[in-house]
C-alpha cells in the first residue's frame, strides 16, 4: 500500500469521534480475549485429564511462535510507519520485524489449534484475527502481506494440531 492510503484510512478514522480510541480497544479486546479463551480451553482439558490435547494445545502455538519470531528477527522486514514517516494509530516504534504478523499469526495459530478440539470457538477465534489483521494494517502498523503471511503461517501451524491429535490418539 501506499503512503496515501494509510493517510486516507487515518483521516476516516479520526474522523469518527473517538475513532483511534476504539480501533486502538477493538485490536487489544482481541488479543486479550484470544488470550483468555486460549487458556481456559487448556485449563479445560487439564481438568478433563486430557493431557495429550492439552500438550498440543501448548505446544503447537509456542514452537511455531519461536519459529516466526525467529524468521522476523532474520528477515527484519521494516513497518509501514518507517518506510512511509507517518505516526502509526497505535503506539509503536518497533524497528522492522514486519514480516509475518505476529498478531495475526498468534491468534490464527490459537484458533486453527483450537478448531480441533472446540471447532465453534476455534472459528470465532480466526473470525477475530480476520478483524485484528484489518485492525493492524488501518492502524498502520503492517502492510497487507505481513497480516495474510500472519493468518497463512497461523492456520497451516495449527493444521499439525490434527496431524498431532491423530498420531496421539492411535499411540
Amino acid at each position: 500500500m501506499k503512503k496515501e492510503t494509510y493517510e486516507a484510512m487515518f483521516r476516516k478514522i479520526q474522523a469518527v469521534p473517538k475513532g483511534v480510541w476504539w480501533i486502538q480497544i477493538l485490536g487489544k479486546g482481541l488479543t486479550y480475549a484470544t488470550a483468555v479463551v486460549y487458556f481456559l480451553a487448556i485449563i479445560l482439558q487439564l481438568y478433563y485429564r486430557n493431557r495429550k490435547a492439552a500438550a498440543i494445545l501448548i505446544a503447537v502455538p509456542a514452537v511455531s511462535f519461536l519459529l516466526v519470531s525467529a524468521f522476523r528477527k532474520w528477515f527484519n522486514a521494516k513497518r509501514p510507519y518507517e518506510i512511509y514517516g507517518f505516526v502509526p494509530l497505535i503506539p509503536k516504534d518497533t524497528k522492522g520485524k514486519s514480516f509475518p504478523s505476529r498478531h495475526v499469526f498468534s491468534i490464527f495459530v490459537i484458533g486453527s489449534t483450537m478448531v480441533w478440539f472446540y471447532p465453534v470457538t476455534g472459528v470465532l477465534v480466526c473470525l477475530g484475527g480476520c478483524i485484528l489483521a484489518a485492525v493492524r494494517v488501518v492502524t498502520g502498523v503492517h502492510f497487507p502481506k505481513d497480516v495474510m503471511a500472519g493468518a497463512v503461517i497461523g492456520i497451516l501451524s495449527g493444521c499439525v494440531a490434527e496431524v498431532l491429535s491423530g498420531f496421539l490418539v492411535r499411540v
